[in-house]
C-alpha cells in the first residue's frame, strides 16, 4: 500500500484540484510568460494565465481519458484472450486479427480516425487509442492464458460439462490477476502518452481547455520565459504514470519464490 499511495494521492489531488484552484482557469493575471510571484506561484502562461490554476484543474480530464483508455482495453482483451486460449481453433483467428490490426502504426491510426471525426476531440482519441490497443493487449493475456487452459482443473471442469462463461470467469480469470494488474499499468501509461501525442498533433483537446498535455504543447515556446508552464505539468505527467506502475505492481498477488515450499 505504500507503493500505491502515491497513485491514490494523485488521483483524489486530480479529482479535487479544480476546487483548490486559487484562480479562474481562462484569466489573464500576469504578462505573457510571466515570472513566478505572489499573485501566480508558477507564473503565467502563454495568455498571462495561472499556470498553477490550470495544472490544478488540469489532470482530471488527462486522467479520466487514460483511466477509461484503460478499462476498456484490458477489458476486451481479458474476455478476447481467454476466449482464445479456451477455444484455439476460435484463438486463431482472433490472434491473425490482431496481428493484422498491429501492422497500422498507432499514432497513425489516431490521426486517420480523429482526423475523420472533426468534432470528437478528446473521445474521438479515447475510441482510437481504445481500438489500436486492444490487438497488443490481446496476444499478452492469450499469453498468459494458454498454460491455465490447459492445467487440469479447467479440463475436468470443462469435461463435466461446465459453461464457457463460466470456465473463463471462475477458472482461468482468477489465475491472470497478475498479468491483468500489469496490464492495466501499462495501458494506463500508454493512455497518457497517447493522449499526450495527440495533443502535441493539435488532436483531441483544444484551447482554452485546461488539460497538462496541452499546457506542454501550448508553453513550449515560451520555455525559456517561464520555464515551470512547461516544467511542472511534465512533472505531473511523469509522476502520474510512475506511481501508477507502481501501484499496479504492490496490488498484483505475490508469486512463492523458489525456496518457499508449496
Amino acid at each position: 500500500m505504500v507503493r500505491a499511495l502515491p497513485a491514490l494521492l494523485l488521483l483524489v489531488l486530480a479529482l479535487t484540484g479544480p476546487l483548490l484552484a486559487p484562480h479562474a482557469i481562462d484569466r489573464p493575471l500576469t504578462a505573457p510568460y510571466g515570472p513566478a510571484d505572489d499573485t501566480a506561484a508558477l507564473g503565467g502562461d502563454l495568455l498571462g494565465r495561472d499556470v498553477l490554476s490550470r495544472l490544478l484543474s488540469g489532470g482530471a480530464p488527462l486522467i479520466a481519458t487514460a483511466l477509461a483508455i484503460a478499462l476498456a482495453v484490458t477489458a476486451a482483451a481479458t474476455a478476447l484472450g481467454i476466449l482464445a486460449a479456451l477455444r484455439p481453433r476460435l484463438g486463431r483467428w482472433v490472434e491473425r486479427a490482431a496481428d493484422l490490426a498491429i501492422l497500422l502504426p498507432a499514432v497513425l491510426g489516431i490521426m486517420l480516425i480523429a482526423l475523420a471525426w472533426p468534432s470528437g476531440g478528446r473521445l474521438a482519441v479515447g475510441v482510437a487509442a481504445t481500438v489500436l490497443g486492444i490487438p497488443y493487449a490481446v496476444r499478452v493475456v492469450a499469453a498468459a492464458a494458454a498454460p491455465v487452459a490447459a492445467t487440469g482443473y479447467v479440463e475436468t471442469a470443462s469435461a463435466g460439462g461446465e459453461r464457457l462463461w463460466y470456465l473463463m470467469a471462475r477458472e482461468v480469470l482468477p489465475n491472470l490477476r497478475s498479468t491483468l494488474l500489469a496490464l492495466f499499468g501499462l495501458r494506463f501509461v500508454e493512455g497518457v502518452y497517447i493522449v499526450s501525442i495527440a495533443a502535441f498533433l493539435q488532436l483531441g483537446p483544444q484551447p482554452p481547455e485546461a488539460d497538462w498535455a496541452l499546457m506542454i504543447r501550448e508553453n513550449a515556446p515560451g520555455i525559456l520565459l517561464n520555464p515551470l508552464a512547461v516544467a511542472a505539468p511534465c512533472l505531473a505527467i511523469g509522476l502520474l504514470a510512475i506511481s501508477v506502475n507502481l501501484a499496479a505492481d504492490a496490488l498484483a498477488p505475490a508469486r512463492p519464490s523458489p525456496e518457499t515450499p508449496l
